[in-house]
């Protein structure tokens, strides 16, 4: 074998390796069933369909169509709506679109979350002191005027109240709800009336929580008001990576359809689309169970870190109502450090997490590389089969950590021995195609 060859297959085992012996509880991450690897790892992932079904600039396009077709009608009746693209290849192609379709090609005006505050970097001007924002589409230069919606600290939500002031005097174009930091339903019943009488169209970047949403939990925006959804579909929808578009308005069809091919893209990774087929089937067959648990587990886990002295936010709200919870560790800043310090520790016991921006981090001179909060997920583990209890032993592996200032090598054992028990993926339908059984070790 070529030695570079070798180098890399050794370097992915011991990815495996690590993850097996992990406890995974990244908000924005996932893990995938073995039907899904299998489409996934399909002659699909070789081949290129160009524009939409029936209409490719490819041959050899019949099955490929068939496929892209019932993934389409999945997510449709999934999320209940009428249309479905499932072509962008990621959710931040997905808000592109979205851009394109409803901003103007120059100077237009776009309202979004404050990125410090859980807006994603998708939606975040790309010169913030100058508040323009740049895009690359089709070959051309876009600029976004961006204005920001208000927030809440408390409640760690958007401010209806002072947002639909700052709508009626900044009158944009488009008013995007949904971000990274996600604990709460957005208000977009509220801000929807308020929208229309400006004129502006109404968005929503599901990307954290779309399975929440699909499987009838945390909220209904395309009821509420959104004229566009956008996702990712490796988060709370347990899929491979890759994006989808929803409307549920027949009159905006033909106006998305374009924007997103031929306006961002070529072919759109034809596996992926395979392997997210089968993950809107498992979802509509076992997603209402799998998403309770999720958001049950993360309530759980924040109190079981709170009882522990370990700050999870918004106790007088049970924590959360998706799948993530947000803990604010400053006050290990002077025995551990912050954020960053942190995410480092933990990960010598293998428990992955990621750091994360407070609220108020920026006014109070702290930076994103080493903030004030740590933001956890359940989507993972909830898959791999942990519920309340394991919720509970996750907790006090942070106690002993940050707390009982136990060595991070001694609590790794721990872990390891911890996480034997939890290997087989949950909520998804079994094969017994041998190829998987070849790309789980390899």
């Amino acid at each position: 074998m070529n030695k570079r060859v070798e180098e890399i297959r050794n370097i992915l085992i011991e990815h495996n390796e690590l993850f097996s012996k992990s406890i995974p509880l990244i908000a924005s991450e996932n893990i995938t069933s073995p039907a899904v690897d299998e489409a996934c790892n399909s002659d699909f992932s070789h081949r290129y369909a160009e524009g939409w079904v029936g209409q490719r600039v490819y041959a050899g396009c019949k099955y490929i169509d068939l496929v892209e077709d019932i993934c389409m009608e999945l997510a449709k009746e999934y999320f209940n709506c009428v249309h479905a693209d499932v072509r962008p290849i990621s959710g931040v192609v997905a808000n592109l679109a979205m851009y394109n379709a409803f901003t103007s090609a120059n100077n237009g005006k776009m309202l979004i979350m404050p990125i410090p505050k859980g807006g994603h970097i998708s939606h975040a001007p790309k010169f913030t002191k100058s508040g323009m924002a740049i895009y690359g589409t089709a070959g051309t230069v876009r600029g976004l005027n961006i204005e920001y919606m208000a927030f809440n600290n408390d409640e760690m939500n958007i401010d209806p109240d002072a947002t639909a002031k700052i709508i009626r005097e900044f009158k944009p174009e488009l008013i995007l709800f949904g971000g990274s930091v996600f604990l709460f339903p957005h208000p977009v019943k509220e801000l929807s009336e308020v929208a229309k009488d400006v004129g502006a169209n109404v968005g929503y970047d599901a990307a954290h929580v779309a399975g929440l949403i699909g499987s009838g939990y945390f909220q209904d925006p395309l009821r509420e008001g959104a004229d566009v959804m956008t996702l990712s579909t490796h988060k709370t929808l347990p899929g491979p990576q890759h994006g989808t578009l929803l409307s549920d308005r027949e009159d905006l069809i033909d106006t998305l359809r374009p924007n997103v091919f031929p306006a961002l893209l070529s072919n759109h990774h034809l596996h992926n689309v395979a392997g997210l087929a089968v993950t809107y089937a498992e979802m509509l067959e076992f997603g209402k169970d799998y998403h309770k648990k999720v958001i049950d587990n993360a309530k759980a886990l924040g109190q079981a870190l709170y009882e522990r002295g370990i700050n999870a936010l918004m106790e007088h709200k049970n924590f959360t109502e998706s799948h993530q919870i947000v803990i604010d560790i400053t006050n290990f800043e002077k025995t551990i450090g912050l954020g960053g310090d942190i995410e480092r520790l933990v990960e010598e016991a293998n428990i992955i997490i990621n750091r994360n921006l407070l609220p108020w981090d920026i006014s109070q001179g702290r930076h994103y590389m080493n903030p004030g909060g740590l933001r956890l997920g359940t989507s993972e583990i909830t898959r791999l089969g942990m519920g309340k209890s394991e919720m509970v032993d996750i907790a006090e592996f942070f106690k002993e950590l940050l707390i009982n200032k136990k060595d991070p090598q001694k609590v790794k054992q721990e872990v390891a021995e911890f996480k034997k028990d939890f290997q087989e993926i949950k909520y998804c339908f079994q094969t017994s195609n041998k190829a998987y059984e070849y790309l789980k070790f390899y």
